[in-house]
This record gives structure tokens, sequence and C-alpha cells, in this order.
């Protein structure tokens, strides 16, 4: 599958398969995300590698809608510096996170991010050092359902192109300026 199709297919997969994913499987997904773009190469981001069930759910329960990572083969914890200090940190873990996704979809592999509310029940979980933050953690594994990984998108799952894209300066419709 190339990139475009994934980008047009990919959906998040919440409900995982009870299978697990292979070693081989999972330093290709961390490794897509090592291997993601960031302002100035900073590559401000450590990957916390979480495969014990009892670890899974208790990071699940530190975000409202985090569930799916209790029932995931695979969690990635995203830990970075404070994005406070500088706004790319959060761009530069998208990048990663985006990466690692597109790369299991490919794999035949479902995922779905979790953002993390409670910043210090996942310090005492994890163990990360004080000065670095987990906001985003990403689910994997192979879906519940597998025909979710070829089914086109829903009609009226995203915005219109025309409703969100301008062409050089904000304008009511991109297609009248174009034609």
């Amino acid at each position: 599958m190339n990139v475009h199709d994934a980008i047009h297919i990919k959906r998040a997969i919440r409900k995982f398969s009870d299978e697990p994913l292979p070693e081989d499987i999972v330093r290709r997904i961390v490794d897509a995300g090592r291997r993601a773009q960031s302002a100035k190469n900073r590559q401000p981001w450590h990957f916390i590698v979480l495969r014990d069930r009892v670890t899974l759910t208790k990071l699940s329960e530190l975000g409202t809608y985090a569930g799916h990572l209790a029932g995931a083969a695979l969690g990635i914890a995203i830990v970075t510096p404070d994005p406070n200090r500088r706004w790319s940190i959060m761009f530069d873990a998208g990048q990663a996170a985006a990466y690692m996704q597109l790369a299991a979809w490919d794999l035949g592999v479902g995922s779905c991010p979790a953002t993390i509310y409670q910043p210090e029940a996942a310090r005492a979980l994890l163990g990360y050092p004080e000065d670095l933050h987990l906001n985003v953690s990403l689910s994997f594994g192979y879906p519940a359902h597998p025909e979710q990984m070829t089914e086109k998108a829903k009609a009226g799952g995203r915005k219109n192109y025309g409703d969100v894209t301008h062409l050089e300066r904000w304008s009511d419709d991109i297609h009248e300026i174009l034609e």
C-alpha cells in the first residue's frame, strides 16, 4: 500500500484482537517514529514501549478517551521536554506519532492516539524523569474486525476540501479563485 492510499483509508482502531505483535513489527513501528522529521532536527522524543497489560490498563485510566490502550497489544508513550517551552515539541511528537501509525497501517496493524491528562500519575507509572512530559500515547494491535483495514471511509467523515483550504489569503471558496 502506498502512503496516499493509507491516508485515505486509515481510521482509528480502538478494538484489538488478542494476537501479540511480533518483535520485528514492533521495531519497524518504533523505528518509523524515530525517523520522523522534527524542527531543527531536535528529535525531542523518547518512546516508552509498553506490552504489559497491567501497565497498559493503568495508563488507559489516565486519559478521558484512552480506554483502547487497555486492549492493545502494544502501547507507545511519547515522552518529550516540556511542550510549553517550545511550541514545536508537540508538532514534532505529532509527526512521530503519525509516522508510527502510518507504518503500522502498512503492516496490517491498527492504532489510535490517546491524550494523557494525569501527568504525575503517568510519571509514577512509567518512571520517566521530572523534566520530561507525557501528553500522548498510542495503542497498536491487530484489529478485532480486520475488515476495518480495507473499508472505504464513510461519507461525511471529513470536512470538504473547500471548507478547510484557502489560496494565498483567507477567502470564502478556493474553487471560485481557481476557476
